[in-house]
């Protein structure tokens, strides 16, 4: 009878000592697996697969995790595992050897193994090779979970991730896609005449963005510090000292809530363009967004739980005020905002008499429209109370040259015509220190230098930060943000 061996659902502590004892022994006969540096691999699994009409007969040597074991006396088949797929190899007595098929029975699921052979395909025209030599590369002392794919325990899949990735092929194809997604984001950034700058991590102030940052402490200057909320202020000094377009892909650390869509560590896209303005920005949106999509789908239409997406552009675009009217009925137009802040809380708002009429807009749009937005969509024209960093409306003071933009109701992205004046500037940040003063722990902190690289000048300048996470969640059909991080935020278990 064939004996079928595969990860066992046993306590992992006994069968961790029975694969010490294994290694024990491999020790003891000089042959500790661990003390090897390499192995000369010729072909991928995925190469074997592909190009078998030019491999049939030909000797390759391939290694991977051994991941499914089946012997069958004198002869036994099983599969490994690669970065680039699974490949059956067929293990036999008669061209191993005694010893070294005896050695091979006794290895376990998990370990990873190199393997020399000719490529051939079985009589159920399974492409393989035939082993001639076997080599253990690693010993694994932990089984792998026999049905891990089907876990509904997914804390565990984002705890171990190693395992996660072993186990299910469709995750590590997320991850594909999201450096593939980064990728084309950076050839497209480069081909426009962009430039990717670094920018500090560690900052005395935490400016960029309305967020709570973490604090840390630098020993040696004896200050505290600030992991960085957002890479804005920096890259718009590049622009006053004669950079014309910058961008910078990396992580902001905000120390705020968690949730399917945010986690404290994330990654950003931001990039500034001289002599440019929003609109310049939502066609540079446009861009970034149908190539990745192309890239990684081959379509620019998708699927994101549920909800049928398509990018072509142009993308639909709707003032807040538009879009709040066409959502709610509430006119921010043409009625009073007694009126509205009255209908609003009709609707479940609880905003106060005195508020103002650019904070009850956006209260509105965020409380009533932005879950509403199926998107593509363009929200533009801001509030100034909620963008202290975006250039007035020459046409309405009240507003800003902002826009976000919203895919399956979650907002994918930011952008302004950069604010530029110094005076203006100073102003802002006072009212955010105001802001402060009364309670609002998010409120932007009062960048002097910053202020004064704007005396010096800087141009008319579009700016756009893009939530990568998000990107890759909606491309990828991916529900959680934690599904799209590698080594997602968790609370330590003990």
């Amino acid at each position: 009878m064939d004996n079928v061996v595969s990860a066992p659902e046993v306590d992992s502590n006994e069968v961790r000592k029975v694969r010490i004892e294994k290694l024990n022994e491999l020790v003891s006969r000089g042959q500790d697996p661990f003390e090897r540096t390499s192995f000369e691999r010729t072909v991928t699994a995925g190469e074997v697969q592909k190009n078998f009409a030019a491999l049939e007969g030909a000797e390759v040597s391939v290694a991977g995790r051994l991941v499914s074991k089946r012997v069958m006396g004198k002869a036994s088949f099983g599969h490994i595992l690669d970065c680039d797929g699974k490949l059956q190899i067929y293990f036999c007595r008669d061209d191993l050897g005694v010893e070294e098929y005896q050695d091979f029975k006794k290895t376990d699921v998990g370990d990873i193994i190199g393997v020399t052979g000719r490529v051939f395909k079985t009589k159920t025209e399974e492409i393989s090779v035939h082993a001639t030599k076997v080599t253990l590369l690693a010993k694994s002392l932990l089984p792998l979970p026999e049905k891990f794919h089907g876990l509904k325990d997914t804390e565990l899949r984002y705890r171990q991730r190693y395992v996660d990735l072993i186990a299910n092929p469709e995750v590590k194809e997320v991850f594909l896609k999201r450096s593939a997604i980064i990728s084309t984001i950076r050839e497209v950034l480069d081909k426009k005449g962009f430039i990717e700058v670094e920018t500090p991590i560690l900052n005395t102030l935490a400016g960029g963005a309305n967020a709570r940052p973490f604090v840390t402490h630098h020993n040696t200057l004896d200050i505290d510090m600030y992991m960085r909320i957002a890479t804005e202020l920096h890259l718009k000094r590049l622009i006053v000292g004669g950079f014309e377009k910058v961008y910078e892909i990396g992580r902001q650390f905000r120390n705020e809530g968690m949730d399917p869509r945010h986690n404290p560590e994330f990654t950003t896209i931001e990039l500034y363009q001289a002599y440019a303005d929003y609109h310049t920005m939502m066609d540079v949106t446009e861009e970034l967004f149908t190539a990745a999509a192309m890239k990684v789908n081959g379509s620019l239409k998708f699927v994101y739980q549920g909800t049928e997406v398509d990018l072509t552009p142009p993308w639909e675009r709707l003032t807040m005020q538009q879009a709040v009217k066409k959502y709610t009925g509430l006119d921010f137009e043409t009625e009073e905002l007694s009126s509205l802040i009255k209908k609003a809380n009709a609707m479940g708002l609880e905003l106060k008499e005195d508020t103002s009429w650019g904070r009850a807009l956006y209260e509105a749009f965020d409380n009533l429209v932005e879950g509403k937005l199926t998107g593509p969509v363009f929200i533009t024209d801001y509030p100034v109370e909620v963008s202290p960093l975006a250039k007035k409306k020459p046409s309405d003071p009240r507003l800003t040259e902002r826009f976000e933009f919203f895919i399956c109701s979650s907002e994918g992205g930011n952008a302004f015509s950069e604010l530029n004046d110094p005076l203006d500037q100073r102003k802002r940040f006072e009212q955010q220190m105001l802001n402060k003063a009364k309670g609002d722990e998010e409120a932007q902190p009062y960048d002097e230098d910053f202020c004064t690289a704007l005396e010096y000048g800087m141009p008319p300048t579009g700016g756009l930060g893009i939530g990568i996470d998000r990107m890759v969640m909606f491309l990828t059909n991916s529900p959680s943000i934690r599904d799209v991080l590698l080594f997602p935020t968790m609370r330590p278990l003990d």
